[in-house]
């Protein structure tokens, strides 16, 4: 029987129960209990499979206090490869309280909404242990969690919530609490893009210091994100925590799949002809010591090739989560960066320092923190490393297919949106009176700030000139349009019959030097093939005629005015 994706599932116990499709990364578990330490802090991109090993883990090692759960926990496992491990591993199965949360939810926009779903969240958490505070032996423990639980007004002190459960839970089981949160960066995120960074920092940062320093309760914890936003962040003064990111060696193949678990999942939906396409748009990663695809990408485009075996492969994981990080860094980067996109775009690597300590905060700070912020949210790779004295120089890449169509596209469209937010009224008053001058240096500012593809295609000026008049009003913009003997680049004709029709050709140069002369085709290929024919037709009688020719980041233009042919065709 064909089994079911487990698409945007992420709760271990539904996929495995209900019969999904499970690529099996339980050995994570294994490599976790080989290389344990007091607190372990996980960070890869977003939908890389984060939540997914949270609820395993959970699954795993937490204790219900219900004998009958617990055997139907441990059910779960049959099968899979954890179960194959040596005793001692399989012996901490449903032995402990496990505490788990997701800190997603606090990603809100104003602060009290985002401290009420922290506490919210915590609440929740206090209720599903609810069943515990029957064996506390202290009546005020007792009623402290139930204020917690109620999210109560006169709860104790919520920064030192989860320390406090974890206290009750081994008061009532004998057994030290193993700690589980999800997106602990996530609360950062929103509080900083909607101005309440600072003040959301103290909580979090308490919550999770009293929780995971010197809490006798606990056994070990593990935490996910994206970023490791440390220093003056929330993990301040934690010397027990230890960080495994996208540059450390070990748990690699644990986050994101193999080349062999999509190889397996291609024949069991028989689907191994499209094996160098999917490779071409979602591997490319460099995690951990190890080569990997993005998962959430795989599952969505496997459920589209199961419908079609002809499907078309497309960008997933762009639209999975929020891009504003990326587009703050990239709608702020320089000449230079924008360069170095360009050049990324166009399959090349860039060399540049790595910073693992990043907060927020340091966002716009330093030039060089755009490179890491990219490196760390997955929207570069690694192509290579090596040291200069005490920093880490990587040489990046775009991973795949998928995320370069997100620099091509959104990216791109980033930076079309901020220049259409100018006040382009100069330009459009230049083109409207024929200041060819003023239109060549507004052109040539705005390429300035916007990036391209590497070769420069003219389909790509033309959308770039079509976006710089759609905002034209005075005017009605048509592009490639059937007009007298061919087809016209862009036409922009006004209501009046007595105003000027506008009519633009544009020609992409291969070098500098024939700028001019290509401007000079270009208005020849307007009067040649009587692009002015059906404006004619209609009634009008004064034409604008701009040729426009660009080469990389230059652009010239030439224009003249009611130059059209006459009935026989010639100037």
């Amino acid at each position: 029987m064909k089994k079911k994706l487990p698409m945007g599932i992420e709760d271990f116990d539904k996929i495995i129960r209900e019969g999904y499709y499970y690529v099996d990364k339980t050995l994570f578990i294994k490599e976790l209990l080989d290389t344990l330490g007091e607190a372990n802090l996980f960070l890869r991109p977003r939908r890389f499979g984060k939540t997914l090993a949270l609820s395993t883990l959970k699954y795993f090692f937490e204790d219900t206090g219900d004998a009958a759960r617990n055997e139907a926990s441990r059910a779960l496992f049959a099968g899979l490869k954890i179960a194959g491990a040596p005793a001692e591993y399989r012996a901490r199965m449903t032995a402990c309280p496990v505490v788990s949360l997701t800190l997603k939810s606090a990603k809100q926009g104003t602060y009290p909404e985002a401290l009420f779903e922290l506490k919210k969240t915590v609440a929740e958490e206090f209720q599903r242990h609810s069943g515990a505070w029957g064996r506390l032996q202290n009546g005020a423990a007792r009623a402290a969690a139930d204020r917690f639980a109620a999210v109560s007004a006169d709860a104790p002190a919520w920064n030192t919530a989860l320390r406090f459960l974890c206290k009750c839970l081994h008061e009532a089981t004998g057994k030290k609490a193993i700690l589980l949160i999800d997106e602990c960066d996530v609360p950062l995120e929103g509080a900083y893009f909607n101005g309440f960074y600072d003040d959301i920092i103290p909580f979090v940062r308490s919550l999770l210091e009293s929780a995971l320093k010197t809490n006798p309760w606990l056994d070990f914890a593990v935490i996910t994100g994206c970023l490791r936003v440390s220093r003056e962040a929330i993990f301040t003064g934690l010397n027990n925590l230890r960080v495994v990111s996208v540059l450390h060696e070990r748990f690699g193949e644990h986050f994101g799949f193999t080349q062999d678990e999509v190889d397996e999942m291609l024949r069991f939906y028989g689907r191994e002809a499209r094996r160098a396409d999917m490779r071409a748009w979602y591997n490319g990663y460099r995690i951990g010591g190890a080569d990997v695809y993005n998962p959430w990408s795989v599952v969505n485009s496997m459920d589209s090739l199961d419908a079609d075996p002809d499907a078309l492969l497309g960008a997933h994981w762009a639209n999975s989560s929020s891009n504003s990080i990326v587009r703050t860094l990239v709608e702020s980067a320089d000449a230079s960066a924008r360069a170095e996109m360009e050049l990324l775009i166009g399959g090349e690597t860039i060399e540049k320092p790595v910073r693992e300590e990043l907060t927020y905060a340091d966002m716009l700070n330093r030039g060089d923190n755009l490179w890491s912020f990219l490196y760390f949210t997955g929207y570069l790779t690694e192509a290579g490393r090596r040291r200069d004295g005490t920093r880490l120089m990587l040489s990046m890449r775009i991973p795949n297919e998928e995320v370069k169509y997100i620099y091509e596209n959104s990216i791109r469209e980033w930076f079309e949106a901020r220049l259409r937010a100018k006040d382009l009224a100069p330009f459009y008053r230049a083109v409207r009176e024929g200041d060819a001058a003023a239109v060549e240096e507004a052109l040539t500012d705005a390429l300035a700030e916007t990036i391209s593809f590497y070769d420069y295609k003219e389909s790509y000026y033309h959308g770039f000139l079509a976006g710089m008049l759609a905002g034209i009003g005075s005017h009605a913009a048509r592009s490639n349009r059937e007009a007298g003997l061919g087809r016209s680049d862009i036409v922009l004709t006004p209501p009046r019959l007595r105003d000027t029709v506008i009519i633009l050709e544009i020609k992409a140069a291969p070098k500098a030097r024939v700028l001019e002369p290509l401007c000079g085709e270009a208005l020849l290929q307007i009067a040649e093939r009587r692009y002015d024919v059906d404006a004619r037709a209609e009634g009008y009688t004064r034409f604008l005629c701009y040729g426009v020719a660009f080469y990389k980041k230059n652009a010239a233009v030439r224009c003249k005015p009611n130059q059209l042919p006459c009935d026989d065709g010639r100037h």
